[in-house]
């Protein structure tokens, strides 16, 4: 039987490595070994080597080329050339997935221009990549979290407690998706774990409905803008953050507007003392709730009072503004008590008005989209 040895990855008769002239035999050596250091260094990571993680990241043009180069093929005839589809595996843009993240993280989480990322990743990674891919690349990422983001709107909409806010975001009209201009605004429901965005062309009621659900079962906490009146008002709390600036701006107003603002304040300013005080403890929720429904009758009453005083039809005065806020306030009071009676509501929208000031930083630096690729974004 012939045996067989391996040079270079590849295995021949012994007898032919035999007959083979000793100068052939040294060239082959010399290549071997340059071949074998080459594919060495070609292999090295982060994980088998001294270099940096970094240097894990970017493209990787020549296994790619050469699959593309394996797959071209010319017609003996007509010598016209076909080329096979890539795999779905393999990324159109030419990127890998790990760079695609840096180049979303960048710009979402660090809010860098497309100038500002072509940049880093040329010094930090040593990849030039040009704006355009960049653009492809983030879009790229929206297309791999579609479905993530699907289940994350899912988990929140069975949430008992959901926070929700919505800030305008400039749309433009560059895809044909919006021609007649219409604003766009980013909505936001949010729980402690999990926030959702969503880049709509309404701030209708129907848009809250279709991104809370039909059947939400929940609390929803809200500023008192009207879209939210869908949900009934036992399953919606009012934030008190929006409500003391309203009555701040009514005791600044002259007249009688002055006293009614002030007494509303005062009784503000003592519900969250004590608000305070069951946070850290040192006040029991029994002795709040007790406290707080005393709180409640009184502040009521002065919404009634401020409520009955006499305006005209179209009267624009400061004390018209107070009597129409008071009585706007009235038929929606039950909503501003949830959190006394349901466990974990908090009487502030604060957690969504803090997840909604990236997105508005967002919206300064960038003015918005030009298309609804907006959607990236959210």
């Amino acid at each position: 039987m012939n045996e067989k040895i391996e040079i270079a990855g590849i295995k021949i008769a012994q007898s032919d490595w035999n007959a083979t002239p000793k100068s052939v035999k040294a060239v082959v050596t010399v290549l071997s070994e340059r071949l074998g250091y080459i594919e060495e260094q070609i292999k090295q990571n982060s994980q088998n080597s001294s270099r940096p993680p970094s240097s894990d990241s970017g493209r990787k043009p020549n296994k790619s080329k050469a699959k593309k180069e394996k797959n071209k093929l010319e017609c003996d005839c007509c010598g016209k050339k076909t080329r096979a589809s890539l795999p779905k595996s393999v990324p159109s843009t030419g990127y890998g997935d790990r760079l695609a993240a840096t180049v979303a993280w960048l710009k979402v989480e660090q809010r860098q221009s497309h100038r500002m990322i072509e940049s880093l990743i040329a010094t930090l990674l040593g990849v030039e990549i040009s704006r355009g891919s960049i653009g492809r690349l983030r879009q790229q990422v929206s297309e791999a979290i579609a479905e993530p983001v699907k289940q994350a709107q899912k988990y929140v909409t069975r949430q008992n407690i959901v926070n929700s806010d919505e800030t305008s975001f400039a749309q433009g009209n560059r895809d044909g998706n919006n021609a007649q201009k219409t604003k766009g605004w980013l909505w936001l429901l949010a729980t402690k774990l999990v926030k959702v965005f969503s880049v709509v062309l309404s701030r209708s009621q129907k848009t809250f409905q279709e991104l809370i659900g039909e059947d939400f079962k929940g609390t929803v906490i809200s500023d008192r803008y009207s879209a939210y009146n869908v949900i009934d008002i036992e399953q919606r709390q009012l934030c008190w953050a929006h409500l003391k600036r309203d009555l701040t701006a009514i005791a600044e107003r002259d007249g009688v507007s002055t006293k009614i603002g002030l007494a509303l304040l005062r009784r503000e300013s003592r519900l969250f003392r004590w608000w305070h005080r069951v946070r850290d403890g040192t006040m029991s929720r029994e002795q709040f709730l007790e406290a707080a429904m005393a709180l409640r009758a009184g502040f009521k009453a002065e919404l009634e009072t401020a409520a009955a005083l006499p305006i005209a039809l179209k009267e624009k005065s400061p004390l018209a503004r107070t009597v129409r806020t008071a009585r706007r306030l009235l038929k929606v009071e039950p909503a501003l008590w949830t959190f006394l009676f349901v466990e974990g509501v908090e009487p502030t929208n604060n957690l969504a008005e803090q997840a909604l000031r990236a997105a508005v930083i967002w919206r300064r630096t960038s003015f918005g989209s030009q298309s609804s690729e907006a959607e990236f974004v959210s």
